[in-house]
């Protein structure tokens, strides 16, 4: 059975990263985002109530990269259900705009609507 997809499958993390703000270094990919903060998922376990100043380099769609820098702190930290992953729950303590307007950004992308509606 042929099933054709709807969809465009997107490898998030590539384009999701999570960088050091002062070394420009990975430290991981959005696992989701919020008003209040986001979380975190890395290779390494983030140090449980450090403050962090990150760095999201998000497509812009001319073929460049947005900046958008945000100071947080991290809450908590597990290891996730794949072993050698973890997830890190932080708290925005300073977001610019450019933030808020991505998480609007993300919740029209994943959204499903109805033709109808949009008609």
């Amino acid at each position: 059975m042929l099933i054709e997809r709807r969809i465009e499958r997107h490898q998030l993390p590539y384009y999701l990263q999570v960088f050091n703000r002062y070394t420009d270094k990975p430290m991981g990919c959005l696992g989701n985002v919020s008003e209040q903060g986001l979380m975190l998922i890395s290779e390494l376990p983030v140090l449980v109530g450090a403050d962090f100043q990150l760095r999201l380099k998000v497509p812009d769609g001319k073929n460049g990269v947005k900046i958008i820098d945000i100071n947080a702190s991290c809450l908590w930290c597990q290891e996730d259900e794949t072993p050698g992953i973890f997830d890190s729950g932080f708290r925005l303590q300073a977001a610019p705009i450019e933030y808020h307007q991505l998480i609007q950004a993300l919740k029209r992308y994943f959204s499903f609507h109805s033709l109808e509606a949009s008609a």
